[in-house]
């Protein structure tokens, strides 16, 4: 059982690590392992911004370089610099694609607020027909 309210909080936690000078958007991720492990992350942007990483992607990069594979729910919080998150904060194309590329898409969990209540969804309902690399 994933509780999603730690998992929100850990993601609270990472935003304020954000650095986000240009947009003043500021998201924080928390990425949970199956065994229960928690990743952090938190944007990371760049005045040229194609350089700038998201959150999640942080999350992900963290949790691969400490030789973790197997992911089963990213919380994830956004809001403008200095004020609580309120509205949903979904990945975005490239995290959803990337994330795909990790994660079990029909199983593996997308846990966001929405004025205090917690909404989840499944990665296949973000990211139909995904592409897929066979190896």
């Amino acid at each position: 059982m994933i509780d999603y309210k730690m998992l929100l909080d850990e993601a609270k936690a990472a935003r304020g690590h954000a650095y986000a000078p240009f947009s003043g958007f500021t998201v924080g991720a928390a990425l949970l392992t199956s065994e229960g492990k928690v990743f952090r992350g938190c944007n990371i942007e760049s005045a040229v911004f194609s350089p700038s990483i998201c959150a999640e992607r942080v999350a992900l990069s963290k949790a691969i370089s400490e030789g973790e594979h197997d992911f089963i729910a990213i919380a994830i919080v956004g809001a403008n610099a200095g004020e609580e998150p309120v509205d949903p904060c979904y990945p975005c194309g490239v995290c959803r694609q990337v994330l795909s590329e990790h994660v079990d898409l029909s199983s593996f969990e997308v846990i966001v607020e929405d004025k205090g209540e917690v909404r989840t969804v499944t990665l296949s309902e973000l990211l139909p027909s995904a592409f897929v690399f066979e190896k």
